[in-house]
């Protein structure tokens, strides 16, 4: 009898695995559409899933805190009316059937995609032996020169012995060769020289002294999904910082004149980063290659632009929503996606569509009253902007009659780059285009 085959979605262009926090059904539990199955997290956000079909839970193949790749069958769903009781009594028995897999190579899992076959998405691949491998795995296996014959020689920790990242991981620490060497079969060329076992090399860990009045916390699955983030961003790109102060005397002095009829009209506050956002855009435009990805050797450059915007959350952590197409937006539109996805980020409210497809990010250190800062490059993008708190400094005015001294509202911009793609010269100029755009901020418009 064939099941409704519930697979792990795909929540970001950069995500290949998720783990499960919490089942909310039992096998023989019925489900309507769109009642929640389980919770899933990344490194981005968490979500819930809801059930795309009506049904009875027949089997759930993936246990509570298990990682699980992209496309992995996760449960399976009985669509057809038959009596509940029956249906416990099937599920008892020996008789409910594994997940159908195809051996050919089928078209990737689409984006925004929670349910497809095996069949159709092609996440799974059946080696001789019979065992079946996820993407991630074989992602892992082709990275590091592991052939099929290694592959099922690995003992699995999985559902039903399949292999899990986790332990390809832990077969290559204990590989008896350097790691990415080719795997050499067939028996060794007969030479006077006896073939050399070379050890793995160990990573260094550093282990800080403790003391007495020492307090030791236990980072949370967030944070360390952070951790890993961050400083895989840092092995990916080639990171290169450029740095300059802005006058926006003109912006503060418009902003305060008008955010109070701003809120009447609009119900929405308005604050600076709407204003500069604005100006990234126009930017943007005039310099395409900061709005762009690397795939291997090549640059894809994005026609649209999503920007993203971080936040800090109430426990400390940090995420990114995305406001899509911002280059169709005026400020108005900024202000409402920006006040919305702020409120929703900080409430836990947000959907796995909202933090994913950014092409360039900003992040507003002067929320903190801190004056500049060297963000690191939110993966696959080439760029992000870190914005200073604004104050007040004593700056030369240069006028017809002389140069003056006055008081003027000042900050500081910082632009992050991949220098693989992007030269300093196109990141200085960048930069520089667009604290001449906020430096020409019309103070006279209407809202």
């Amino acid at each position: 009898m064939p099941y409704f085959e519930l697979i792990m979605p795909k929540l970001g262009e950069s995500i290949e695995e998720a783990t499960i926090t919490k089942w909310f059904v039992r096998a023989g539990d019925q489900v309507e559409d769109d009642d929640v199955l389980l919770e899933i997290a990344t490194d981005k956000v968490d979500s819930e899933i809801p059930s795309p079909v009506s049904g009875t839970v027949v089997k759930i193949l993936a246990d509570q805190d298990e990682t699980v790749a992209v496309g992995t069958i996760i449960a399976l769903i009985d669509t057809n009316d038959t009596d509940p009781k029956v249906k416990k009594e099937e599920m008892k028995s020996d008789s409910v059937p594994e997940p159908s897999q195809d051996e050919s190579e089928g078209p990737s899992v689409k984006k925004d995609t929670i349910v497809q076959s095996v069949k159709d998405s092609g996440v799974q691949e059946k080696s001789e032996s019979g065992r079946f491998y996820s993407p991630l795995v074989r992602k892992i296996a082709r990275e590091e020169n592991i052939s099929l014959g290694e592959l099922d020689s690995i003992k699995g920790t999985g559902h039903d012995g399949r292999i899990q990242k986790n332990d390809v991981l832990k077969y290559l620490e204990q590989r008896g060769k350097v790691v990415g060497e080719p795997e050499k079969v067939g028996k060794p060329e007969e030479k006077d020289e006896i073939p050399i076992k070379q050890p793995t090399p160990e990573k260094q860990k550093v282990s800080p002294s403790l003391g007495a009045d020492d307090e030791i916390i236990q980072m949370d699955r967030v944070r360390r999904l952070i951790a890993e983030h961050m400083i895989r961003s840092k092995q990916v790109s080639a990171h290169v910082t450029n740095m300059l102060e802005v006058d926006v005397t003109d912006v503060v002095l418009w902003r305060n004149r008008i955010k109070e009829d701003f809120l009447l009209r609009e119900k929405e506050k308005i604050t600076y980063l709407p204003i500069f956002l604005e100006s990234v855009i126009k930017t943007i435009r005039d310099y395409p290659m900061i709005n762009a990805s690397v795939d291997g050797d090549n640059i894809i450059i994005r026609r649209y632009i999503n920007l993203g915007i971080a936040v800090a959350l109430p426990t400390g952590n940090l995420i990114v929503p995305v406001i899509k197409n911002a280059h169709l937006m005026n400020l108005v539109g900024l202000t409402k996606s920006l006040n919305s996805l702020a409120n929703d980020a900080r409430n836990h409210k947000l959907k796995p569509d909202d933090i994913q497809g950014g092409t360039f990010t900003v992040s507003n250190f002067g929320t903190f009253r801190n004056v500049m800062g060297t963000p690191i490059i939110n993966q696959p993008q080439v760029a992000v902007l870190a914005i200073g708190t604004i104050e007040k400094k004593p700056a030369v005015i240069e006028t017809p009659a002389g140069d003056l001294i006055g008081i003027r509202h000042k900050m500081f911009l910082s632009l992050t780059y991949d220098h693989r793609i992007i030269d300093g010269s196109y990141g200085g100029a960048f930069l520089r285009k667009l604290a001449d755009n906020i430096e020409a901020f019309d103070s006279s418009r209407t809202i």
